[in-house]
């Protein structure tokens, strides 16, 4: 015997025990029991086979493209998870640099001279422009005047 031909009856021979335990399982199903069961011939084996053979490779392609999706699906997740971590980190960041930015503006508010002081200043200002104006005045008659 050529090793085509002991693969061929090996072949046979799982079609056939297929076939059994597929007809016994039937049987039991619908109430049946103690059926005897007819082998397959070569011819219906070989059917059942590539039959068999058909729906195992739709299934093994449609199993393949369910994990594939899978996969696909949770590569998407994580990278949309890491883009919303670096924006969280990057709105993080920005809240820090904005509340330094407020602190050194609330010091600089903080070491203003008060209006008070400003209002000094205005006065003061005014009188140095009435004498560059009035230069014939001296400096005892431009300051009352300026209080007024």
């Amino acid at each position: 015997m050529t090793d085509s031909r002991v693969c061929m009856d090996l072949h046979l021979h799982q079609q056939m025990v297929y076939h059994w335990v597929e007809m016994r399982t039937k049987m039991r199903i619908m109430g049946f029991r103690g059926t005897v069961i007819k082998p397959l011939n070569e011819e219906a084996a070989a059917e059942l086979g590539a039959e068999l053979l058909g729906e195992a490779t739709i299934f093994i392609v449609g199993g393949g493209c369910l994990v594939l999706e899978y996969w696909r699906h949770q590569a998407q997740q994580r990278h949309k998870e890491e883009e919303q971590r670096a924006a969280w980190n990057a709105l993080r960041d920005e809240v820090g640099h904005l509340a330094l930015a407020l602190e050194a503006l609330q010091a600089q508010v903080q070491a203003a001279p008060p209006q008070g002081a400003l209002e000094e200043l205005r006065t003061e200002l005014q009188e140095v422009r009435a004498q560059l104006c009035n230069p014939g005045q001296s400096a005892s008659q431009a300051v009352p005047a300026s209080k007024k």
